[in-house]
């Protein structure tokens, strides 16, 4: 959900007063759930076009196996035409030793010269009869081999947008191990510390404790967090291709606040928009990169109701992602 740094100064200087319209309140709620609606749909257009690529992988198997096909038939065709055409040289050869009986025998009996006439129009009935056979089969031979090479241009033309697609994709999956390093060297002196820098589905998770960041029930950070988050704002700085989610996350124990923080939707908002302000504040980011969002209590890492599981739930957790610009354009022009 995407808050722009002058409108939630807004919302805050607002929320902060004790005269609070609830139609404010109520707009700033129907706000926030327009931002999640657009969130998932973002994440549904990313899952779409993964499908795309496993759909184009899948039609390329589907054609090379097709392609193995027409070659096995090919090779049948061939192997009938030649065999086709040794009866028609034996047929031939046959032919002639006919009609060298035949200038034999004119003189013979009539009987006799009757014989082998029939016998050579019988032959030559059945020569006529595998020529025209013989024509058949090329003619066919010439149709199969056209849609073969028909087949075989698609066929690359699919391999050559799959590669893109897998080039782009190693590009995109090298980028963010590049990034979880350049995260994990920035930060050796907080990993494990409060902080942890993970890699999964494509994205680098950077997950910071309340204890790290913030005291108990505050948006203030705290000076060890704010020299982490410096860290990690001066790699954002360096990689202006990479998009940024701030999450705030709460435990389920239920806040009533008085001020401008009412419950645990306020603080969690309220806290990733602190952690935003921090890092914009400490390095050169283009604003557009970076999304801050409230999942109160709804998220947690861990669902049970013990002491350890609520302190594990409260956190911060910075979602990067590679931009995606590159993949999306060559399955539009596709």
């Amino acid at each position: 959900m995407i808050k722009p740094i002058l409108t939630l100064s807004i919302v805050v200087a607002i929320l902060g007063t004790s005269c609070v319209v609830p139609r404010v309140h109520e707009e700033l709620q129907a706000k926030h759930k327009a931002c999640e609606t657009e969130l998932a749909s973002i994440k549904k257009s990313a899952q779409e076009n993964e499908a795309k690529v496993a759909e184009l992988k899948e039609q390329m198997t589907k054609n090379e196996k097709e392609n193995v096909g027409l070659k096995r038939d090919t090779t049948i065709i061939g192997s009938n035409y030649r065999n086709l055409t040794s009866k028609y040289d034996k047929l031939d050869i046959l032919n002639n030793q006919l009609m060298d009986r035949l200038n034999k025998l004119l003189n013979g009996a009539e009987k006799d010269n009757s014989k082998l006439s029939g016998d050579l129009q019988m032959t030559q009935e059945q020569l006529l009869k595998k020529q025209d056979e013989l024509k058949l089969l090329e003619a066919k031979l010439i149709i199969q081999k056209k849609e073969l090479d028909e087949l075989s241009a698609q066929l690359k033309l699919r391999e050559a947008r799959v590669n893109e697609l897998e080039a782009i994709l190693k590009q995109k999956d090298q980028a963010v191990n590049d990034l979880k390093k350049k995260l994990s060297d920035a930060l050796t002196g907080f990993e494990g510390k409060g902080l942890t820098v993970t890699q999964k589905n494509g994205k680098v998770y950077v997950s910071m404790d309340e204890s790290l960041l913030f005291a108990s029930g505050k948006t203030n950070i705290e000076p060890r967090g704010v020299e982490a988050l410096k860290n990690v704002a001066k790699v954002l700085e360096t990689n202006p291709d990479i998009n940024v989610l701030v999450e705030g996350h709460t435990d389920d124990v239920p806040m009533v606040g008085k001020g401008e923080i009412k419950d645990n939707w306020d603080l969690s908002v309220i806290r990733a928009t602190s952690v935003t302000k921090i890092m914009l504040g400490s390095a050169t980011i283009d604003p557009k990169r970076i999304t801050s969002a409230g999942r109160g209590e709804f998220f947690p890492l861990d669902a049970s109701k013990t002491p350890e599981a609520r302190k594990k739930n409260r956190r911060t957790e910075l979602i990067l992602t590679p931009k995606l610009d590159e993949l999306f354009k060559v399955l539009g022009n596709n």
